[in-house]
C-alpha cells in the first residue's frame, strides 16, 4: 500500500485517527468549515510529497479571537458530525491566536493575521503543491483534493 493511503496512519508511534476518511475529505470538510465563519485567505497545501508529518495542511486567518474559536470549532463540529472524526490533539484555544487542530493525516491552522505572518507556514513548507481558496470559493476548487486516492 502507498504512503499515505493506509486506514489508520503509522507515522508517530501512538498517533492514531478515530476514522478512516481520506485526509482529503478532513481537508475539504475544514475548508468549507473555514469559509462557512468567513475566514480569509484560506489555502490548503499537499504535503505528501515533502514530508511525513501530515498530508495535507488547511490554513486560514481569522480576524478577531472571536472568529479564530468560531473558525475551529466549526471545524471540529463539522468533522465530527459529518465524518465521525475528532482531533487526535488540539492546541491554541487558551489565547486564540493559533488554533491548531490535528487529525494526523489532515491538520487545520487558524491563525489571527500576525501569528501567521510571523510563522509563515506557506513558506516554511515551499516545496508543498499549495492552492488558495477564493472567498466564495468551496473545497471543491482545491485540484488536489478533488483527485482520487
Amino acid at each position: 500500500m502507498a504512503r499515505g493511503r493506509h486506514p489508520i496512519p503509522t507515522r508517530t508511534k501512538g498517533k492514531k485517527r478515530t476514522g478512516q476518511n481520506p485526509a482529503s475529505t478532513l481537508a475539504a470538510a475544514a475548508v468549507d468549515a473555514c469559509l462557512s465563519k468567513k475566514g480569509r485567505d484560506v489555502a490548503v497545501m499537499d504535503l505528501r510529497t515533502v514530508s511525513g508529518v501530515a498530508d495535507f495542511f488547511v490554513i486560514c486567518t481569522g480576524d478577531s479571537d472571536v472568529q479564530i474559536k468560531a473558525i475551529a470549532d466549526a471545524i471540529k463540529e463539522v468533522i465530527k458530525d459529518d465524518l465521525g472524526e475528532r482531533p487526535w490533539h488540539t492546541e491554541g484555544y487558551d489565547h486564540l491566536q493559533w488554533v491548531l487542530l490535528d487529525y494526523v493525516d489532515m491538520v487545520a491552522h487558524v491563525f489571527n493575521e500576525e501569528r501567521r505572518a510571523f510563522y509563515d507556514l506557506e513558506r516554511l513548507w515551499g516545496d508543498a503543491l499549495m492552492e488558495t481558496v477564493a472567498e466564495n470559493g468551496s473545497a471543491a476548487d482545491v485540484t488536489f483534493l478533488a483527485e482520487k486516492a
